[in-house]
């Protein structure tokens, strides 16, 4: 399959099913046919209207969509999304609320590099924003980058987290999200053995498979079960000619998304022959519940064929990180050495993706860091969604988090937070 025929046999017929809606849907709105009502003809432009939106989101990266933010003044102010670091993969941005005081408190987010962009995280961002200064790291599409640019693996990924910490400086809160837990904590060991001065003040772990195989799922069991070869040979594709990116080989967004779907195949087919229905009644609307959740769910990049491989041969087969032997650019990484950074793990009891066991098991391998400075949470009732962007993140677990950030923050920082009132 790694060949550029197949990915572009696959976005052919992605192409071929968003012009089928659009044809339908033009049809259907066609001004002779109105003459003489007929519920088939309203059936299909519903059809084709849902159809087309389906399959052209696949290939559109969501927008932030935060174009305003009220402060505590009750105004409005404007939120620009700035560039604080480009590099070729992926790029470090900065959310500025204009016109407002800077906060003292900056967190940079680390989103997950698994298939979907890191808009996955705009509710996340949106509530650290009346407290923070709020930081992300914005993974590019692997299709639009040419091939040029060189691979990029599990080590590349750390290092592009060192880079970023080392750019915000030492007064920076790191919270990882899911994927880059583990990778996150081999940055920050690397930093705590090359450039202590740039260690975070605090890393919050958030449903990491710190060590896969202290719970078992059905993730980790795949990741057992497939050879290396088997993998690489039906998940990995060579870009096709339409993109940038053409011949770099991929994990290819549409096959990730095509294994989403097939998780839960009848709850998504009920929702679209649902969403159908209410086009026909005239009940849907652009930014309904269905259109909001899909609209991200179904936007789906390219991830490198080296990560994704690497992800799963190093993390989840041999454990590098669950067994401190992560190796970065030929160094040996300790987690050992992090003994100032405090460290926070978030776990949600129904977790089916990062099952409760294995993100809190990073606490054991930070043998240097004193238990002072170790803190963990089990979120009940949570899936893997909900431990950071619904409602258990919004209620529980962000005040939590912030009041682990507060806790550990330098005592001159705190007083001058205080004073001047900026938090």
């Amino acid at each position: 399959m790694r060949y550029m025929a197949t990915y572009d046999m696959m976005e052919t017929i992605r192409n071929t099913n968003q012009w089928l809606g659009a044809s339908a849907q033009a049809m259907a709105a066609y001004p002779l046919f109105s003459m003489v009502p007929n519920p088939a003809l309203h059936w299909m432009g519903a059809w084709g209207e849902v159809t087309e939106r389906t399959f052209a989101r696949m290939v559109t990266k969501p927008d932030w969509n935060i174009h305003s933010f009220t402060c505590e003044d009750g105004k409005d102010h404007v939120v620009q999304v700035e560039t604080v670091v480009e590099r070729d993969f992926g790029d470090l941005i900065h959310f500025s609320v204009q016109g407002r005081k800077r906060r003292r408190k900056q967190v940079m987010l680390v989103a997950p590099m698994s298939g979907h962009y890191a808009t996955l995280l705009r509710s996340t961002v949106m509530s650290l924003l009346p407290d923070c200064e709020v930081f992300i790291t914005d993974w590019h599409n692997a299709r639009d980058i040419p091939v040029s640019a060189g691979k990029f693996d599990v080590e590349d990924y750390t290092l592009y987290l060192v880079d970023f910490m080392r750019e915000l400086g030492t007064d920076t809160h790191v919270i990882a999200v899911c994927q880059p837990a583990p990778l996150t904590l081999a940055a920050t060991a690397y930093l705590a053995e090359q450039d202590p001065e740039a260690q975070p003040q605090t890393l919050t772990l958030i449903g990491g498979p710190i060590d896969p195989d202290a719970t078992p799922t059905d993730v980790t069991d795949f990741g057992h079960r497939v050879t290396m070869g088997q993998l690489e040979e039906t998940m990995i594709q060579r870009v096709g000619f339409k993109y940038a990116g053409v011949g770099r080989k991929v994990y290819p967004g549409l096959l990730q998304l095509s294994s989403f779907m097939s998780m839960n195949a009848e709850r998504h087919s009920q929702a679209f022959v649902n969403q159908i229905t209410r086009v026909m009644k005239g009940e849907a609307s652009d930014h309904d519940a269905h259109n909001r959740f899909y609209d991200e769910y179904l936007a789906v990049m390219d991830m490198p064929a080296e990560f994704y491989l690497s992800t799963v041969e190093r993390i989840f087969k041999n454990g590098e990180i669950a067994k401190n032997e992560f190796v970065v650019d030929g160094h040996k990484v300790d987690l050992g050495k992090i003994t100032t950074v405090a460290v926070k793990t978030v776990e949600g009891a129904k977790d089916d993706i990062s099952a409760p066991g294995q993100c809190v098991a990073a606490l054991d391998l930070l043998t240097g860091l004193p238990d002072s400075k170790k803190a963990s949470h089990l979120e009940p009732d949570a899936g893997h969604y909900g431990i950071f962007a619904g409602k258990s993140w919004r209620n529980n677990i962000r005040p939590l988090v912030l009041d682990f950030i507060n806790a550990n923050r330098p005592k001159s920082t705190k007083s001058a937070a205080n004073k001047n009132a900026a938090a």
